[in-house]
C-alpha cells in the first residue's frame, strides 16, 4: 500500500475550510500530491489511500473538483470526531432549527435571516451551492459560526467574544462536542467524549485520549496518526509532501518506515533550509518537481546516499495552441518573481519591439489573485513606459463598451500591455493556448506554463536552459535583455522558426508523457520495496 500524506493547508493551519462561492480564490487547488493521485487512479499503479491531516469537512467536494472523488482516504479529524458517515448528504438551510418569526432575504451573495427587524444570522454557501457554514449575531456582533460538512451535519462550530474568535469545538454527528480548541492554541478534550475512532481489516475500535488537556493540535494529531500508523504494515510505503506543516512531525513518526519526500516549488523552498535537509535525509526517496530542485539536493553532502530522482508533476501531450488562427501575436510575459530593476529593463525593451512590430502584444501573467494585482501591474508598467519615453497609455484595461468610431483621441492609442490574471491551473491552460511565445525571464521559469509551452508548441525564451527548452530548438537563452527584440523576433518575424519550435517541442514533450511518468513511478516503487538506494543520475 502506498499513502498520500498531502499539505492541504489553510494559512498554516490544521485546517482546509471550504472557498465561499463569490470569494476569489486565492491560491491554486493543484499541487503534485493532487497530480500523483490523479496519475496513481487513472492508471492503476499500485494500491494508494490518502492520509488527511487537516481538518477538511468538504473534502467530497474537493476530490470532486480534483477528477478523484472515489480516491480513498483515511482523515484524522473524522477519526477524532468519530464520523461514520461515507457519503455525502443534500442539507437544506430550511431543514435548520429557527426560531418562531425568522425571515430569510435573499441576497446576490449569502442569505440574511432576520428576526424582530434584526439580523439573525448569514448563511453561506460553497461553489456547488451547497450549504457550508451559518454565521449567528447577537446585538450586531458575530458570536458563532456553524460549519457544516458535505455528509450532512454540524461539523464544527465556532464561538466568539466580543467579535473575536474564543475557541473552535469539533463535533460528533450526533452534535456531542469532542475537541475544544482555545485561541491561545491548547486543546480540551471533552471528559464525557474522551476517544476517537480507529478502523482496521477486523472493524473498528475506540481509542481513550492519552491526555485530557494538550497543547497544541499538532499534539492531538501526532497521536491519533500514531494510532493509525499502528495498523499499517511494515511493507508500506508513505509519500510525504514537503511542507514545514508536519514535517518535523512525521520525520518521528515515519522513522524506520518506507518514506519518499515529495518536494514542490511552489508550496517549499530548498534555499537555506537545514530542518528540511535533516528530515530528507532519513527518506528512502526524494521526488523533486524540477530538475533545479534536484541540482539543489544533489549538492547536500547529507543526502548523498539517499536515492533522489525528478519526476514532473505535470505530463505532457500534443494539445496544440490557437495562437497561429489568431492575427495579434500574444507573448507570455510571467512577472510574479522579477526583481523591480529585471521588470523595468524587460518593459523597455519590449516596448520597443512592440513599436516596430505592430502586430505584438505582451499578456503579463501573474498567479497573485489580490484584488488590485492588475492595477497595481498596469501602473508600474505606465511608469516605466512614461520614463522610457513611450506613451504609458499603451498600458490599461481594454474598453470593450465602445464603438471603434465613438473612441476618443486616447482609446485610440492601442492597448499594447495586458495583465493575464490566472490562479488556478485551468484558466492558466486557456490563456497559454492563445499565446505565440513564453518569456520568462525569471531565475526558475513557471514550470506548468513550461509544460503547458511543450504541450501547445509554443517557443520560450528563457535565462537559462531546463528540461522543457533545449537552446536553439524550442527556445533560446537571453542572457542580455538589450537583446531580448531580437530573441522574440526571431520566432515572431519568421514562420518557419516558429514552426520548427514547435515540432522540437512536441518532440521533447514525447519524452514526459503521462507513461513516463509512470514508469518512474514504478521505477521508485521497486527499489523501495527491493530496499535499493541508487540516487538516480549518480
Amino acid at each position: 500500500m502506498l499513502y498520500f500524506i498531502p499539505a492541504w493547508y489553510s494559512m498554516n493551519e490544521w485546517k482546509e475550510n471550504e472557498q465561499l462561492w463569490y470569494k476569489r480564490r486565492m491560491q491554486t487547488e493543484t499541487d503534485d500530491t493532487v497530480k500523483q493521485i490523479q496519475l496513481f487512479q487513472r492508471n492503476a499503479i499500485c494500491e494508494y489511500k490518502i492520509l488527511l491531516l487537516s481538518y477538511a469537512p468538504n473534502f467530497r467536494h474537493f476530490l470532486h473538483r480534483q477528477s478523484a472523488f472515489r480516491a480513498p482516504y483515511w482523515s484524522v479529524f473524522d477519526a477524532v470526531q468519530e464520523v461514520r458517515r461515507k457519503k455525502q448528504a443534500v442539507l437544506s438551510f430550511h431543514n435548520l432549527n429557527w426560531p418562531k418569526g425568522i425571515e430569510f432575504l435573499y441576497t446576490p451573495f449569502s442569505i440574511i435571516a432576520m428576526l424582530r427587524h434584526e439580523k439573525y444570522a448569514q448563511i453561506e454557501f460553497g461553489e456547488y451551492g451547497n450549504l457550508i457554514q451559518v454565521d449567528l449575531y447577537q446585538n450586531g456582533q458575530i458570536n458563532r459560526k456553524n460549519i457544516y460538512d458535505d455528509r450532512g451535519f454540524v461539523s464544527c462550530t465556532s464561538v466568539y467574544e466580543n467579535g473575536t474568535k474564543a475557541y473552535d469545538q469539533y463535533l460528533t454527528e450526533k452534535g456531542v462536542w469532542k475537541l475544544c480548541h482555545f485561541a491561545d492554541g491548547h486543546v480540551i478534550v471533552n471528559p464525557r467524549s474522551n476517544q476517537y475512532l480507529i478502523r482496521t481489516a477486523d472493524g473498528e475500535r475506540g481509542i481513550p485520549f492519552q491526555k485530557n488537556i494538550y497543547v497544541s493540535m499538532e499534539e492531538v494529531i501526532e497521536e491519533v496518526l500514531t494510532s493509525y500508523l499502528g495498523t499499517t504494515k511494515d511493507a508500506d510505503i508513505f509519500c510525504v509532501a514537503a511542507h514545514e506543516q508536519h514535517l518535523a512531525m512525521l520525520d518521528r513518526l515515519l522513522v524506520n518506515r518506507k518514506t519518499i519526500f515529495s518536494v514542490f516549488g511552489d508550496r517549499l523552498s530548498l534555499e537555506d533550509k537545514r530542518e528540511v535537509i535533516q528530515a530528507f535525509s532519513h527518506a528512502d526517496y526524494i521526488v523533486t518537481d524540477s530538475e533545479d530542485n534536484l541540482e539543489i539536493l544533489f549538492g547536500q553532502k547529507s543526502l548523498k546516499d539517499t536515492a533522489k530522482i525528478n519526476i514532473p508533476p505535470y505530463d505532457t501531450r500534443i494539445d496544440p495552441g490557437i495562437s497561429q488562427q489568431l492575427r495579434v501575436q500574444k507573448i507570455l510575459f510571467p512577472v510574479d518573481h522579477l526583481t523591480a530593476g529585471t521588470l523595468g529593463t524587460a518593459v523597455k525593451y519590449l516596448a520597443a519591439y512592440l513599436e516596430e512590430n505592430q502586430d505584438a502584444r505582451v499578456h503579463i501573467f501573474t498567479r497573485n489573485a489580490e484584488f488590485n494585482r492588475e492595477d497595481v501591474l498596469l501602473n508600474q508598467v505606465r511608469e516605466i513606459l512614461r520614463y522610457n519615453g513611450y506613451p504609458p497609455e499603451w498600458a490599461r484595461k481594454e474598453n470593450k463598451n465602445k464603438f471603434e468610431f465613438l473612441l476618443d483621441e486616447e482609446d485610440q492609442i492601442p492597448v499594447l500591455f495586458v495583465v493575464e490574471q490566472c490562479v488556478d491551473e485551468l484558466s492558466a491552460n486557456k490563456c497559454v493556448r492563445e499565446q505565440r511565445l513564453l518569456v520568462d525571464l525569471a531565475d526558475t521559469p513557471d514550470l506548468f506554463l513550461q509544460i503547458s509551452c511543450v504541450s501547445m508548441g509554443i517557443p520560450q525564451i528563457l535565462r537559462a536552459a531546463t528540461q522543457y527548452m533545449r537552446p536553439e530548438k524550442n527556445g533560446r537563452i537571453n542572457t542580455d535583455l538589450s537583446e531580448l527584440g531580437d530573441d522574440i523576433g526571431y520566432y515572431l518575424e519568421s514562420l518557419s522558426n516558429w514552426n520548427e519550435a514547435m515540432i522540437r517541442s512536441y518532440e521533447l514533450g514525447k519524452t514526459h508523457t503521462a507513461q513516463y511518468l509512470i514508469e518512474r513511478w514504478k521505477e521508485v516503487i521497486t527499489n523501495i520495496e527491493n530496499s535499493t538506494s541508487i540516487a538516480a543520475g549518480n
